[in-house]
């Protein structure tokens, strides 16, 4: 009797927390199907409403509230997108290599006082709110860039900058953990074969974690990608191609958010606006492919 009272119990948990958990999935599931049709949807207005041609669409001029007399209207958004994928790129490049080094530092290095101190460090990075680098940027930043370097300094380089600032914890963290997770055998054998700290690291440490390291640097593009705020407040946001760092350009997330508040529901600067947004979700459903694929490739390696 005692064992199957204890099984019916056990059994009425399991169905408890089987119709907890299985409607939230389900929900979530829902939620994100409805989020891609609505925005699908929306973006492909564009086309199928509108009837505005790919070579519009996929060009440099931006003018859509330009009347049809003289030319217009014209909803280009390359700009918007080399923007977006020059600011991400170069953040990452210069993030990078700190973010290595940080991790590192910290999981190799550093004495237990320093882990203790740094870890933390990089999580409060993390945890700031972007309006706060982008304040900063726009107070220190922008004034620096234009009285030494040139330019009015809402550029190009300041956007790099800003978001480099804001994607290094990402990849420092990530980092950190890929090689805290390694097994200690690696090290002592490296040690045990007459390596030194720096060919151990080098070596043997940064190789087998690489599969870690380069999925926070595939996260961390993906935050550059879609960052907005920060990026909007120091970057210009004038559709320009970033031809030099000193030049004010613009990005999709910082278009969209400076744009959809002024914009009628359903006409054709709107819908281009959700266009942008729809590639914005493309991409991310990129991203997200890419780190499943590098980590299906550490595994098979």
């Amino acid at each position: 009797m005692w064992a199957i009272g204890r099984l019916r119990s056990s059994l009425r948990r399991e169905i408890w927390g089987y119709g907890l958990t299985a409607p939230a999935a389900v929900l979530t599931v829902l939620a994100t199907v409805a989020i891609i049709a609505f925005l699908t949807w929306k973006g492909l207005s564009l086309f199928f409403v509108h009837k505005v041609p790919l070579s519009n669409v996929f060009s440099t001029a931006w003018h859509p509230e330009r009347p049809a007399a003289e030319g217009g209207p014209q909803v280009g958004i390359l700009n918007f997108l080399y923007g977006s994928i020059v600011v991400s790129t170069l953040a990452t490049l210069i993030s990078t290599p700190f973010g290595i080094a940080v991790a590192v530092f910290i999981s190799e290095i550093a004495p237990k006082v320093g882990q203790r101190v740094l870890q933390p460090v990089i999580e409060l990075l993390a945890g700031i709110p972007s309006v706060v680098y982008g304040y900063i940027g726009l107070s220190v930043l922008v004034p620096f860039i234009r009285n030494h370097l040139g330019g009015t300094g809402f550029s190009l380089l300041a956007g790099v900058l800003v978001l480099s600032v804001m994607i290094l914890p990402t990849i420092a963290s990530v980092a950190t953990d890929s090689l805290r997770s390694l097994s200690h055998i690696l090290r002592e054998t490296a040690y045990a074969l007459g390596a030194t700290r720096w060919q151990m690291i080098r070596l043997v440490l940064l190789p087998a974690a690489r599969t870690g390291i380069l999925t926070g640097v595939v996260l961390a593009l993906a935050r550059a990608f879609g960052e907005a705020l920060a990026v909007q407040m120091v970057i210009g946001n004038i559709p320009n191609s970033p031809t030099s760092l000193l030049i004010p350009i613009i990005t999709l997330t910082s278009g969209i958010t400076m744009y959809m508040g002024n914009t009628v529901q359903g006409s054709l600067w709107n819908d281009a606006l959700w266009f942008m947004g729809l590639i914005l979700l493309i991409t991310s459903f990129f991203f997200i492919i890419l780190v499943r694929y590098v980590g299906k490739w550490g595994v098979a390696k």
